[in-house]
């Protein structure tokens, strides 16, 4: 596949963005280690519950960053380059906004989330400590995915990759500092993070306010640009719940089939995620050139620019899979695992594997039409997929926890169908802004 200077832009988004995505759970992997060797199992329990929450909390809000990322691509390419940065600082506004009352609902609902969990007598206390805490950051971690879409959307990928391998850095200091020099235990480990994503926003508001006054777009909320940009983020927020279910409906089934079967799929997991992120990079840079061309009506290079980035995905999800075929033999030592969860890790990286290549175009077209503003659509989809799921959950069940994973493969099978039908068609092909 020779290297074009198409290829280029998209290599230009994607790596920068891939560095960004793989940085950011750093944070909470940091958080581990540092909890782990001062404070002990009881506090690393704790922080797994409270992570989960908080991991939750960011997938069902990235929209701030997808639906901004359209918005201001597809202005900027149309020209308007003052309602652009309009629809970036009202994404900003609106992040601030759910931030607060994420902090209104969820602070004295903490110790019922953490129930939830299960966890009992000092884990329970710890987790909720963490979690009030960090709740004080939601704020700053919802503007940092608003601002990491406005200068996606301006194609800039780099920025966003700088602000988070520098809060990682901060974040980790911090909490070695708080934890281990301070000897503030788990309260300490959460204000660094906070404190980091603080940091990171006001460097997101920073170079925001300055493109926003060289241009003398006003950096007061706009009623109706806030309206819009909730709208467009209540369909990417059903999207993106829809694709919770079923990775919590998978994780639900994966518990009652046993301990061994559970760490297994968590594993394989685990590495799924991983390959994820890489995929998802090219997703990312397909919102940013789709929004871009279809706001400059330029709907042959949109067509040209999206067989070309499914092709990176299709081709990037064989060197994936090829990948971890190859490494295979060498990842359930790396775990750890015992010998009941190593074989069935093997087995499961087999579909983890195959499934690489469709999950490669199922990725980037997501993500073309996420930047085509096709969010209605991507909302129906998702429910659609998600019912094609279930059923075969439901059978594999009773079949295994490879059979598991297999369901995930109808499922997948179902998205590349939904989102194949719509790319071909041009009803997602609207011009302008």
């Amino acid at each position: 596949m020779p290297i074009t200077s198409r290829d280029r832009e998209i290599l230009r988004l994607a790596v920068p963005a891939f560095g960004a995505l793989v940085a950011e759970p750093l944070f909470l992997l940091a958080d581990y280690a540092i909890v782990g060797h001062g404070l002990g199992t009881t506090a690393v329990g704790a922080l797994g519950v409270a992570g989960t929450v908080l991991t939750t909390l960011v997938n069902l809000c990235v929209f701030l960053a997808y639906g901004t990322t359209a918005s201001v691509a597809r202005r900027s390419g149309a020209g308007d380059h003052v309602r652009a940065m309009r629809s970036g600082v009202d994404g900003i506004w609106l992040a601030l906004a759910l931030g607060a009352a994420v902090i209104a609902v969820c602070w004295p609902l903490a110790p019922a989330i953490v129930d939830l969990f299960g966890a009992v007598g000092s884990q329970a206390a710890q987790a909720v400590t963490y979690l009030r805490i960090s709740l004080i950051g939601a704020p700053g971690m919802l503007v940092v995915l608003a601002g990491t879409g406005v200068l996606r959307g301006l194609q800039d990928t780099v920025t966003p990759l700088v602000v988070a391998v520098g809060s990682f850095a901060l974040n980790a200091a911090l909490n070695a500092w708080f934890v281990l020099g301070l000897g503030w235990g788990i309260a300490g480990s959460a204000w660094g993070t906070v404190l980091a994503q603080t940091l990171g926003a006001a460097v997101y508001l920073v170079v925001v306010a300055r493109g926003a006054r060289r241009l003398g777009t006003p950096l007061t909320p706009s009623t109706a640009g806030v309206k819009e940009a909730g709208t467009v983020g209540f369909a990417l927020f059903v999207r993106t719940l829809c694709m919770r279910i079923v990775i919590l409906a998978a994780t639900v089934i994966a518990t009652r089939m046993g301990e061994a079967e559970l760490a297994a799929y968590a594993l394989a997991t685990q590495v799924w995620t991983l390959l994820a992120l890489a995929l998802d990079a090219i997703a990312i840079a397909g919102q940013a050139i789709t929004g871009r061309s279809l706001g400059a009506g330029d709907v042959e290079t949109t067509r040209a620019a999206t067989k070309r980035m499914v092709q990176w995905g299709i081709w990037s999800g064989i060197v994936l899979g090829l990948l971890v075929l190859a490494a295979r033999p060498l990842l359930p030592g790396l775990f750890d695992a015992d010998p009941l969860v190593a074989g069935l890790l093997l087995d499961l990286l087999w579909p983890v594997a195959l499934l690489q290549p469709l999950c490669g175009v199922v990725f980037v077209l997501d993500g073309v039409l996420i930047g085509a503003g096709d969010q209605r659509y991507l909302a129906w989809a998702g429910v659609w997929t998600t019912l094609a799921y279930l059923p075969a959950a439901l059978v594999a069940a009773g079949l295994g926890v490879v059979a598991l994973w297999c369901a995930l493969g109808v499922w997948m099978a179902a998205r590349l169908i939904t989102l194949t039908r719509r790319a071909n068609g041009t009803a997602w092909l609207v011009t302008g802004t």
